[in-house]
């Protein structure tokens, strides 16, 4: 899963696997978005590190958070869990 798609040549080059040392941001859920969204993240890292502190959280605590991964996409929780069980989510 790439960021951008390449026109070199016309060849696909989307993985079918996670890109998990992509950029990512922690946000809270209800922050708003809005045009400073950027400058509303709590933490930032990589895909992996973020989903890893996600499930690190007390499980009441986990829902009130989203990570916007680079390319503009927005994980709910359930999603964020969903990478978590994954076979090739990294050990730290």
């Amino acid at each position: 899963m790439t960021d951008h798609p390449s026109t070199f040549s016309g060849e696909d080059n989307s993985g079918s696997g996670i890109e998990w040392d992509d950029r990512a941001s922690l946000h809270l859920a209800k922050d708003g978005d809005g045009l400073l969204d950027g400058a509303k993240g709590l933490r930032r890292g990589s895909l992996a590190e973020l989903v890893r502190f996600v499930m690190l959280l007390p499980e009441a605590e986990r829902g009130d958070y989203v990570i916007e991964k680079a390319g503009d996409h927005r994980l709910t929780y359930s999603e964020i869990a969903a990478l978590a069980a994954r076979d090739d989510f990294p050990a730290a």
